[in-house]
């Protein structure tokens, strides 16, 4: 069996991203710094799958040490995971991929951020258990 997972953020409301990035991106607080550390730590090691937008905001240290890769709307996403048998892979975020791969996905690891501000990006609970109520 493949091992997919996700481990993402999201705010008190469930908010998810705004103009394109986390509503909360820059934010110093120790909470919000611990959050982005653990992402890096627990999928050290594995394969992360995003869309572009999400691996161009990966840092350049992070491609060091965890296999990273490029998906694309058009892909069938069983392909995409088997390309890494044996391998825990890591679905990053957003909307997009997760309407598509949450079906696949196993295990959410979801943080909830103490952030209440404004989103344009939201949550679907639906993706929990494998669909999507937004597309």
């Amino acid at each position: 069996m493949i091992d997919v997972r996700c481990i993402c953020a999201i705010g008190l409301r469930g908010q998810l991203g705004l103009n394109g990035q986390l509503p909360w991106e820059g934010n110093t607080d120790p909470l919000f710094v611990e959050d982005v550390t653990r992402f890096f730590a627990l999928t050290m090691g594995h394969v992360l799958i995003a869309g572009p937008k999400t691996v161009a905001s990966v840092p350049d240290f992070a491609f060091k040490d965890r296999t990273v890769d490029v998906i694309r709307s058009h892909e069938d996403p069983e392909e995409v995971l088997k390309r890494y048998p044996g391998r825990r892979i890591f679905v990053g975020g957003g909307i997009t991929v997760w309407n598509v791969y949450a079906k696949y996905i196993q295990n959410w690891d979801i943080t909830r951020l103490p952030y209440d501000g404004e989103a344009d990006r939201w949550f679907d609970p639906a993706w929990l258990v494998g669909g999507a109520l937004r597309t």
